[in-house]
């Protein structure tokens, strides 16, 4: 018997160095070439400029007193200056400390102090939030924070013009194994927990995927997705500079036609985004105006890409090579892959195969035993790019991470006979209809189908008779008028009737979260809500 366990090879071998001198050796190899684009910001960069703009920020924190380990933490959109501070910090050996851009007071009080920042920089506002007053409010409750730096003051510009400090003597200091990055996850209970990556975790996991990509210094990639995430610092920023392509950022925050015109004016060949983004792009009003014929290939991930989707995707947008990608923040993101070579069944209907130098399996989440191949179970990955830890919580951090260094995910999942792995959903997510285990994705792939269907999502709702019942959440394609009787004509006889969702909800949008992440348990609150499910919920829950 097969089981589900993979290994993923490759050709290029891991990297033993820190990030700075990484960027060091690219600016040293393509001095002249084009590294950093902001196009609202109207700034650019050339390798050669971004690295010296970073030894002056490195010098300045250094002027700050900062010593390797201390933490500082960036609250700001996508902007050129979030790009300094995360290659400084590197290069200082300071512990970057990623801040939600959506957070207000009482999450950021929390971040800062969980993980002792003695420094924050950050934006002065954003979409109508003034960051500078909130800071004003938390800060007698943060007896760590020293310095609160806001991007277009003088204190800001004197931070990036430096300071008289030995940066050489600090790079030599550092180790590839040194905790680098905190990044706190969302989860649906309890407090957010800051997942700690390492320079080796991250620089590594940024080159394999730049290796699968094709990445050179002819590439030119736009980045619509949030900075203070893996997807847009780790396969955005650290992959452009391991390669010498070129990173874009067509706003502070994601906007169809702003991603679209960075594409056509800047001559991106790659494109990254969550579905919701590339099904906005694809839907823009204006979608036909924009020369898209300089994109080649691109990363969908974040959330399951449903098949349609990723067809839309090839036909429309022309990006033959659209590559999905899988993971969490904790395995410094991706574990697992499509091909750029891949066919359009693997490229549609899985997330790929191991990523090189990373093991992979499937076990049954009571007993832990590993499934045979093509059995559901909990997905778990081990190798180089699963975290430290959990900053200063070493009993979530056991919880998270097998005695035998497996990260539990969370995730359902099957791997097949050839090593490709589809996704069922999440543990959490999955719903039981009179003991019968049905799995979201599934149902939402189907109904994907449907052409009147833009976007999905299912869910489980309180049901006294049968523990839980299916609702469906959809977003209707512009101009069409789906009722709730075509939805169920179109399940009828094509999916098991226990399939066919007993609720059906037309909605403009999910509740998601800044990352493009959908929601489900929001959705979940307001269908009981909507529907009068609370008897139910208890008697679920008794």
């Amino acid at each position: 018997m097969a089981l589900s366990y993979a290994h993923g090879t490759g050709e290029a071998p891991l990297l033993g160095e820190t990030i700075g001198r990484n960027l060091e050796r690219t600016a040293a190899r393509a001095p002249d070439a084009d590294a950093l684009i902001s196009c609202h910001q109207k700034q650019r960069f050339t390798w050669s400029e971004l690295n010296d703009a970073v030894d002056r920020l490195a010098r300045g924190l250094l002027g700050l007193g900062l010593e390797k380990g201390d933490r500082l933490g960036v609250w700001a959109p996508n902007r050129y200056e979030w790009a300094l501070v995360q290659y400084a910090t590197a290069k200082a050996g300071v512990i970057l400390v990623n801040v939600n851009p959506a957070y207000r007071t009482s999450e950021l009080e929390y971040a800062l102090r969980q993980s002792g920042c003695r420094v924050l920089v950050s934006a002065p506002d954003f979409k109508g939030a003034d960051y500078a007053a909130m800071v004003g409010e938390i800060r007698d409750g943060l007896p760590d924070l020293e310095h609160a730096i806001f991007f277009d003051s003088p204190e800001w510009d004197a931070l990036a013009a430096g300071a008289d400090a030995d940066l050489d003597a600090r790079i030599d200091e550092l180790d590839f194994d040194d905790p680098i990055n905190i990044q706190y996850t969302s989860g649906t209970t309890g407090a957010p927990k800051g997942a700690t990556l390492t320079h080796h975790n991250i620089l590594n996991n940024a080159l394999l995927l730049s290796e699968i990509l094709g990445y050179t210094e002819a590439d030119r990639v736009c980045i619509p997705v949030p900075l203070y995430h893996c997807f847009g610092m780790v396969l955005g920023n650290l992959a452009c500079s391991l390669s010498g392509a070129a990173i874009v950022y067509p706003a502070a925050a994601f906007h169809p036609g702003s991603t679209l015109r960075a594409v056509a004016e800047e001559r991106c060949t790659s494109l990254y985004g969550v579905p919701t983004m590339f099904i906005a792009e694809l839907d823009h009003p204006e979608f036909d105006r924009f020369d898209l014929g300089s994109l080649r290939t691109g990363i969908m991930a974040g959330s399951p890409c449903p098949v349609e989707v990723m067809r839309r995707v090839g036909s429309e947008m022309g990006i033959a090579e659209l590559t999905i990608a899988f993971g969490m923040t904790e395995t410094s993101p991706v574990s697992t892959m499509v091909r750029r070579d891949d066919t359009l069944e693997h490229r549609c209907g899985t997330v790929g195969q191991a990523m090189p130098h990373t093991e992979i399996k499937i076990v049954d989440p009571q007993t832990e035993r590993t499934l045979a191949r093509g059995k559901p179970g909990e997905f778990r990955t081990r190798g180089y790019l699963v975290m430290s830890g959990y900053w200063d919580d070493p009993e979530r951090t056991a919880e998270a991470i097998d005695p035998a260094g497996w990260m539990r995910t969370g995730d359902l999942a099957t791997i097949d006979a050839d090593g490709y792995v589809r996704i069922v959903g999440r543990i959490k997510d999955m719903i039981i209809r009179g003991g019968e285990n049905l799995y979201p994705r599934e149902i939402e792939e189907f109904l994907h189908g449907h052409p009147d269907v833009a976007d999905v999502q299912v869910i489980g709702v309180p049901d006294q008779r049968y523990g839980e019942e299916l609702m469906a959440w959809i977003v209707p394609r512009e101009g069409s008028e789906p009722t709730e009787g075509s939805i169920r004509d179109f399940c009828r006889g094509r999916i098991a009737h226990a399939k066919v969702p007993r609720y059906i909800r037309f909605v403009d949008e999910f509740p998601m979260t800044v990352t493009g992440k959908v929601q489900k348990f929001k959705m979940r609150e307001i269908a009981i809500a909507e529907l009068g499910l609370e008897r139910a919920a208890e008697i679920a829950t008794a």
